[in-house]
């Protein structure tokens, strides 16, 4: 063999040194076999390539550890770049803090000086007053003093014998009438107790049919959960085709703001049932997305309370030895509903769980556009869900072999819905619902950063895909909105799993 052959031509001579008839008569009629072909050809005749045919010095030494090395620097520049955005948002988080508390105390040092003036006014004209008091009673005593000294003898005499008289006149004025309506009132006393024995019959009489009546309703459980909560005054507009601006106006109206929300972790129950036509006509990025944001995130909490009252009262029937028809009733709905065989609770709880917020965000904004593609315009498409039997609308750009069409919706809330129940039942995502059980059963926070790489399964691209998402959760601040809750909401605690 020559030293100088390329790694086809060193193929080539292997196989007429073992006599392979298939390759020569391949050459016989100039037909060019690739490399690869040669391979196959030689492995199927059992012939062992030589290892050193295959790579070379400079492939195994250095281009492959050089390979390595750097890989490793991505990765650390991945961790580094993730670390400094943590820290930095915390310290923006720390910047926005301060400056409201600066800003509040300022405001309130301001309120206290003002309360302190109006005070300091207000006692002014009192402080007047009471000197005012004083130094006319004490003149208004003084001269009546000097008056009343100088009164002679005669008149003291005539003052105290026409008080005399005065009395003694009252004293028989009362005596004679007092005697006159005595027998009055006697009468009038008894009245009074007439009534007074009418009416306490008449009370006896209304808690003994209250009573019976109590008797003869059944008696009925009440939760101290459904006593406490109120009800929770829910927006839901019509499907009118709003236009982005009237959206923007209410927004306005209502005080609807995502700093408010990062801050109080509060937001208002406001459902559209679809988006606006012309979202897509802002020209402003960041007020595209906040105006997203603020269509689906109501949605989602909507979504994830509803999952933790059903957890709750879940955790509430097992943990009693006897259950009523009704419960049992609920829990079968249950199992059918996240596909649950042959009644296991353990499966069901793991099953039954939230979708973090930041999650289902970023998924809801990388797959309809930012609300904007015509699955989400047309069809309330929002998670790009695919369906071979159901309504749909035929993707423009598909593969001829395949046969799926995106899932139409008729409102924004069933197919968030929809999506909930995919990643909660569907067995492509297994491993996304035992790490959240995991967080769950420690007692941790079910966090979308630490669960987002568990969804490769989503999309064709897989790893790809999930770092996207994760590179929208940070760049969008989504996580701040996992702790949110819908106001005047109560949140249920636990019972231990």
């Amino acid at each position: 063999m020559k030293k100088k052959l390329t790694y086809r031509d060193q193929l080539i001579e292997l196989s007429r040194i073992y006599d392979v008839k298939e390759v020569q008569e391949y050459i016989k009629r100039r037909k060019n076999l690739t490399s690869g072909q040669l391979e196959l050809i030689l492995k199927k005749n059992k012939i062992v390539i030589p290892r050193e045919f295959k790579t070379n010095f400079f492939k195994e030494n250095i281009s492959k550890p050089l390979f390595r090395v750097s890989k490793k620097i991505d990765e650390f520049k991945e961790d580094s770049s993730k670390t400094v955005g943590k820290v930095s948002r915390k310290i923006s988080y720390f910047k926005e803090d301060s400056s409201r508390s600066v800003s509040r105390l300022f405001v309130n040092l301001w309120r206290s000086i003002g309360n302190t003036g109006l005070a300091f006014l207000n006692i002014i004209p009192k402080l007047g007053q009471t000197y005012y008091d004083f130094f006319g009673s004490f003149f208004t005593n003084l001269f009546h003093g000097i008056y009343n000294q100088q009164i002679n003898k005669k008149s003291e005499k005539v003052i105290i014998a026409f008080f005399v008289i005065i009395g003694v006149s009252t004293i028989v004025f009362t005596s004679v009438t007092t005697f006159y309506y005595k027998g009055d009132k006697s009468q009038q006393k008894q009245v009074v107790q007439k009534e007074e024995k009418i009416k306490k019959e008449e009370k006896i009489k209304k808690e003994e049919k209250i009573k019976k009546a109590e008797i003869s309703k059944p008696k009925t459980k009440v939760k101290k959960k459904d006593e406490k909560k109120e009800k929770i005054p829910e927006l839901i507009l019509p499907d009118l085709n709003l236009k982005t601006a009237t959206v923007l106006n209410l927004f306005e109206d209502v005080n609807y703001d995502l700093n408010t929300v990062r801050y109080e972790k509060k937001v208002k129950p406001i459902y559209f049932t679809q988006f606006p036509k012309d979202l897509d006509e802002i020209q402003s990025v960041k007020l595209k997305k906040e105006t997203f944001i603020k269509i689906v995130l109501p949605l989602v909490v909507a979504e994830n309370e509803k999952i933790l009252d059903d957890r709750f009262k879940l955790n509430n029937i097992t943990s009693k030895k006897d259950t009523t028809d009704e419960q049992k009733q609920w829990l079968r709905q249950k199992f059918l509903e996240y596909k649950v065989k042959k009644g296991n609770v353990e499966e069901l709880k793991i099953k039954m769980d939230i979708i973090p917020a930041s999650i289902a965000l970023a998924q809801a904004a990388k797959e309809s556009g930012w609300g904007t593609s015509r699955f989400a315009l047309e069809g309330n498409a929002i998670f790009g869900q695919w369906t071979w039997n159901g309504k749909g609308i035929e993707p423009l750009l598909k593969d001829k072999t395949k046969s799926h069409k995106i899932l139409r919706f008729p409102i924004l809330r069933a197919s968030v819905k929809a999506y909930k129940n995919n990643l909660n039942t569907h067995k492509s995502y297994k491993e996304f619902r035992e790490k959240r059980y995991k967080l769950r059963t420690k007692r941790r926070s079910i966090e979308g950063i630490k669960l987002i790489h568990t969804l490769d399964s989503y999309a064709e691209t897989g790893a790809e895909y999930t770092k996207i998402l994760a590179k929208m959760m940070d760049q969008n601040k989504l996580m701040d909105f996992e702790p949110v809750r819908l106001a005047n909401s109560i949140p249920n605690q636990e019972l231990n799993l």
